[in-house]
């Protein structure tokens, strides 16, 4: 699972970039949710999925979660990429296990065996490498966002490891789903008065398709599974592998060319979450809520 969705998001990169050439961020935004949404929506009905909610705690739970996981991430790292190189907006983004691993540590109690020690001391020297050519640069906001991006990220994956929702799996993630989507609508008719999707060149509609279809519903399904299963320092690192992903595929799609520092950097942080995988007590020995 950590191998998918590592492919479905960081091939997701560029296809946000290609989208948002043609299409503002909240328009992108909605067109993306709205399709993940009712892509599980109507994968939940096929396999008679129980996606109710009974309790009122669990309502503000996911309410929370999808305003962290969902909403602050996809409009950070759409307003990131209008502001700098995608690349980078991925550098920083990725920066996420650092401040996972700072927060599960006093709401968690996950202590950091020396396994993942090791590759969260990885996971900084390979993002200090890949971030310090952007340090003085004119990308500010761009690198604010990004920032902002990982640490809502951060944020919001220890935040459902904590509150432990006892409902189905799909039911956690269709509905946070539909909080973003309706914090993105709002954003919307605030900012940008109406949808715009058309016209637009084909390239962009398919790559919002792809971002809908994959990057979000198919991803999403993926990681909050992975992150019920998993420590959430482990889970985070993880996915380091995006990153790399993200990169190689701006460089193919999108023209962007990688430096010596993006180099360095992706081989610490593949070294990083090649530690997390290949880590015998990466999984929790705690069982999943909706199995207890």
């Amino acid at each position: 699972m950590l191998v998918a969705v590592s492919l479905a998001w960081g091939l997701s990169w560029p296809a946000m970039k290609i989208a948002l050439n043609e299409i503002p961020p909240f328009s992108m935004r909605v067109g993306t949710s709205g399709l993940a949404t009712a892509t599980l929506f109507a994968l939940a009905f096929m396999q008679r999925r129980n996606i109710r909610v009974h309790s009122g705690l669990a309502w503000a739970h996911l309410v929370v979660a999808g305003c962290l996981n969902i909403a602050c991430f996809t409009l950070f790292a759409a307003f990131a990429q209008l502001a700098t190189a995608t690349s980078r907006v991925a550098i920083l983004t990725y920066t996420m296990p650092i401040w996972a691993a700072l927060l599960a540590y006093p709401i968690l109690g996950e202590r950091l065996n020396f396994s993942r020690g090791i590759s969260l001391l990885l996971c900084i020297i390979g993002l200090t490498v890949l971030a310090y050519p952007l340090i003085g640069s004119s990308d500010l906001i761009g690198l604010v966002l990004a920032l902002a991006t990982a640490v809502s990220w951060a944020a919001g994956t220890v935040y459902l490891k904590w509150a432990q929702i006892d409902a189905d799996p799909m039911a956690v993630v269709v509905w946070q789903l539909v909080v973003g989507l309706l914090v993105t609508i709002s954003g919307l008719f605030m900012f940008e008065g109406s949808l715009h999707l058309w016209p637009v060149h084909p390239r962009a509609l398919w790559a919002l398709v792809f971002s809908g279809l994959v990057g979000s519903a198919f991803a999403y399904l993926l990681w909050f599974e992975i992150v019920r299963r998993l420590p959430a320092t482990a889970a985070s690192l993880g996915v380091l592998s995006v990153l790399v992903v993200g990169i190689v595929a701006s460089v193919l799609v999108l023209g962007e060319r990688p430096t010596i520092a993006d180099i360095v950097g992706s081989v610490f942080i593949l070294t990083a979450a090649a530690g997390v995988l290949l880590a015998p007590t990466a999984r929790s020995s705690q069982p999943a809520p909706i199995e207890q």
